[in-house]
C-alpha cells in the first residue's frame, strides 16, 4: 500500500544498501593474503560473522566501547578458530580492515535502481550507527553518496540506534516532520523498533527472509519498496 503521506526517508547503510557481508569478507581476504596467507577467510569468515553481531549489539548499548569492539571481535573470531595470534598483529589487521574496507564497493541488488526511482519524489537522508569517516568512504566510493540530503551517525548524534535520540537529531538535520518520515533498515531492533519507538513509520529490509510480526512493514529486495513509496 503505497504510503502518500512521506517526504523524508531515511536509509540504513550497512546491510541495507551497501553489500556490508560481501565486501567484509573481500577485504579480509585482501588481508590475509597479505599478511596471514594460511587462513581460509571462508572458514574466518563463519566465525567472524555472528561473532561481529554480537559485538555490534553491545557497542549499540554502549556496553563496550569502539576500540573494544574492533579488538574482540577479531581476537574471538580467531581464538573460535584456534590461530595463535598477537595483540599487535590483531590490532594491524583492525586498522587495515578499516583502512581497506570502503575499497570494496558492492551495493544490494537494485540500490541504484531505487536511488533513482526514489530521488525525484523524496528528499533521501542516511542514519547509521558506523563510525563516520569510514561511512563517509563508503557512500562516495560506491558513487552513492550524492542520493542523499542529509547523513546522520552516531558520532555526529552522540548516541547510537535504537536510542530516539539519533532519530531526533536527523530530523531536525533533515528539516523533516516524523509523521511524514520513513526508516528502512535490515536491523528490526536498530532500524525498525528503533524508529517506531522514536514517532517514526519503518520498513523491515527482510533479506534473509526472517518470520517477523505481521504488523511489521517489510520487504526482502529493495525493489519491492516500490510498492510503498
Amino acid at each position: 500500500m503505497k504510503q502518500t503521506h512521506i517526504k523524508d526517508v531515511f536509509f540504513d547503510l550497512d546491510h541495507t544498501l551497501w553489500d556490508f557481508d560481501k565486501n567484509s569478507e573481500l577485504t579480509f581476504q585482501t588481508i590475509f593474503n597479505r599478511n596471514h596467507p594460511t587462513i581460509e577467510t571462508k572458514e574466518f569468515i563463519e566465525k567472524y560473522v555472528p561473532i561481529n553481531q554480537e559485538c555490534w549489539k553491545l557497542y549499540q548499548y554502549d556496553k563496550i566501547t569502539h576500540e573494544q569492539l574492533r579488538y574482540n571481535r577479531l581476537k574471538h573470531s580467531f581464538d573460535a578458530m584456534n590461530y595463535s595470534i598477537s595483540d599487535e598483529e590483531i590490532d594491524s589487521i583492525a586498522n587495515d580492515y578499516i583502512r581497506f574496507l570502503p575499497e570494496n564497493n558492492h551495493l544490494f541488488d537494485g540500490t541504484i535502481e531505487l536511488l533513482d526511482y526514489l530521488k525525484p519524489k523524496y528528499n533521501l537522508h542516511i542514519i547509521t550507527n558506523g563510525f563516520a569517516d569510514v561511512q563517509f568512504k563508503k557512500l562516495n566510493n560506491s558513487k552513492i553518496g550524492s542520493y542523499f540530503q542529509t547523513i546522520t551517525n552516531s558520532e555526529m548524534a552522540g548516541v547510537k540506534k535504537p536510542n530516539p535520540i539519533i532519530f531526533d537529531y536527523a530530523i531536525d538535520l533533515a528539516k523533516a516532520q516524523k509523521e511524514h518520515s520513513i526508516m528502512i533498515g535490515d536491523s528490526l531492533d536498530a532500524d525498525v523498533q528503533g524508529a517506531l519507538d522514536a514517532g517514526l513509520d519503518a520498513i523491515y529490509f527482510n533479506e534473509g527472509c526472517m518470520t517477523v510480526e505481521d504488523h511489521i512493514k517489510q520487504i526482502n529486495h529493495l525493489l519491492e519498496l516500490k510498492k510503498y513509496l
